[in-house]
């Protein structure tokens, strides 16, 4: 018996109707797609001032961690500027410090936030706590260059798309426990939290529709995690499973109706409130994973990303240069 589950908003089920889709994951199609899933970075700096620098972190091993720098060019700052540190999407296994970057580059535009995103090292070849780790270690960079960078260490968001917005949660997460370095506010974007993978919303999306089903879901967090049993995986790989949400910074979470990781990224908002945290949670009517990241002009999109804006606005100024 099919399970009964939200429908999709009508302009996605109209856009997604002319994507080709997968329901699964292996190797063999994780070796074929991995070369399609960045997206070219330079289109999207053209036309903006932003100057570019690529420059790379250290990791607990000491493998390079690359990380790219965008920095609104041409402005005389009498403050420092904000930073959004940018953790991708691509389920654990795809992807690059690129992937999504459209995002952040619009708080750049709009706030004159300086964006650093990450190239953490995927799985499978990865496994563990290593990419959240160095995640973490390339935030410790951010802090440690600030005034080189020309940001106000007190003014670091950190944000993420998909596994990019579990990896942002469980930096959070570190940063909280060891210490350092403060947090101004995390933004979760349809975040991969839950590697139990066994909610009602990763099982109404069982195969499908969408882009992420629960099949790949689980490809991911197996080649993330291995044969790991549920007692030995940390937290700040799966901070679903963290017991304790207090003193996190102010919270913003979306997700779609339609996806995957709906419960378990509408349940992390409740027990955040639970635990007198502040968070904003946004659950978009019939939107599947990733609608805003792969169909940006839908109205469902725009607005989206235009709620998302708004949020960081309240915390945030305007532009002075714009």
């Amino acid at each position: 018996m099919t399970t009964a589950r939200p429908s999709l908003d009508p302009e996605l089920h109209e856009l997604l109707a002319g994507m080709p889709l997968m329901s699964q994951l292996s190797p063999e199609v994780l070796a074929q797609v991995r070369p399609f899933s960045s997206m070219p970075v330079a289109p999207l700096l053209e036309g903006r001032a932003v100057n570019r620098r690529e420059v790379t972190a250290a990791s607990s091993d000491g493998t390079p961690i690359p990380l790219s720098v965008f920095s609104p060019a041409n402005t005389d700052r009498a403050t420092a500027a904000p930073c959004v540190y940018w953790m991708h999407g691509g389920g654990m296994v795809m992807g690059d410090r690129f992937s999504q970057i459209d995002i952040p580059l619009e708080w750049l535009d709009e706030f004159g936030a300086v964006v650093v995103s990450v190239d953490y090292r995927l799985a499978p070849e990865s496994t563990g706590i290593v990419p959240v780790d160095d995640c973490y270690r390339g935030l410790l960079w951010i802090a440690e260059h600030s005034e080189e960078l020309g940001i106000d260490p007190a003014r670091i968001i950190v944000a993420g798309a998909s596994a990019g917005g579990g990896l942002a949660a469980g930096v959070t997460l570190l940063a909280r426990d060891l210490g350092t370095p403060p947090i101004a506010a995390q933004v979760l974007i349809g975040p991969m939290l839950d590697h139990r993978n066994a909610t009602a919303s990763s099982l109404q999306y069982s195969n499908g529709p969408g882009v992420w089903t629960r099949e790949m879901n689980g490809f991911g967090w197996h080649c993330l995690l291995g044969d790991l049993t549920d007692d030995e995986v940390p937290a700040y790989v799966s901070p679903s499973l963290a017991d304790d949400l207090a003193g996190l910074p102010t919270t913003y979470i979306d997700t779609g109706s339609a996806e995957v990781f709906r419960d378990e990224d509408t349940d992390y908002a409740t027990r955040i409130w639970a635990a007198g945290g502040q968070a904003e949670l946004h659950v978009w009517a019939g939107g599947f994973h990733g609608f805003d990241a792969l169909y940006p002009q839908a109205h469902i999109s725009a607005t989206a990303r235009r709620t998302r804006t708004d949020w960081l606005a309240r915390l945030l100024p305007t532009n002075p240069a714009a």
